[in-house]
Parts: structure tokens; C-alpha cells; sequence
């Protein structure tokens, strides 16, 4: 049994600029996933830069707040309690359009990984 909390898991600035917490990822756990969780904040005002998961579809379960969500050429306004699939390939960035902490987890699989992620 592996038992987590998102307090004991250390943050760092992505790429994207979102603050991210990897909360489980086969590469830094003895786990045998096919995907990788990750825990997720933006700011007020703030949204991640444009970025391409070239291999990974990507799920983000919004957990508090509000967004703008843009998915290749598509736009949608997410808020808490709902869940956003993000196809492999797609251009996708997130907006934090309400006035507190956005936060989210992200399912990526297969799991993500630096050099299959570009960022704009």
C-alpha cells in the first residue's frame, strides 16, 4: 500500500508555469502505472503558457476555482467538481479566471515526461 499526501510532496515551478506537485509518477515510486498524477495551482489572473503533450493524453480534475480551458482551437469556462480530456497533440493551456487559488490534478498517460512536452 502506498498512502500520499499532497502536503508531504515537494512543489516546483513547470515549464508550463504552473506550480506542480508530483504526487505519483512510476518514476519516482515504486509503482507500476501507466500514468503519472500530478497535483496543480495557478493564481488569480495567471495561466500556464501554451504547451503540446506530443505522446500523453492529459485529464485535469479541477478541485477548486474557476478556469478557461483552451484545447487546440476550442475554449471552455471549468470550474470545480469537473474534468477536462485533453487528446495527445493538442495544444492546451488553462486560464485562472476566478478570484482565488485554481487547483487540479492532472492524469497523464502514458506518463508524462520532459522530452515528449513542448512548451511554447
Amino acid at each position: 500500500m502506498l498512502i500520499k499526501t499532497t502536503k508531504e510532496v515537494p512543489r516546483f515551478l513547470a515549464g508550463d508555469h504552473t506550480l506542480i506537485q508530483e504526487v505519483l509518477h512510476p518514476k519516482n515510486d515504486p509503482v507500476k502505472l501507466n500514468y503519472s498524477l500530478a497535483f496543480a495551482t495557478l493564481e488569480p489572473g495567471k495561466s500556464s503558457l501554451p504547451h503540446t503533450l506530443h505522446q500523453s493524453s492529459e485529464l485535469y480534475v479541477i478541485t477548486k476555482g474557476k478556469a478557461r480551458v483552451h484545447i487546440g482551437k476550442e475554449l471552455a469556462q471549468v470550474g470545480q467538481g469537473q474534468v477536462v480530456l485533453i487528446p495527445a497533440g493538442e495544444e492546451q493551456w488553462i486560464e485562472n479566471i476566478g478570484e482565488g487559488l485554481l487547483e487540479f490534478y492532472c492524469i497523464v498517460s502514458p506518463p508524462w515526461s520532459e522530452d515528449q512536452e513542448e512548451v511554447k
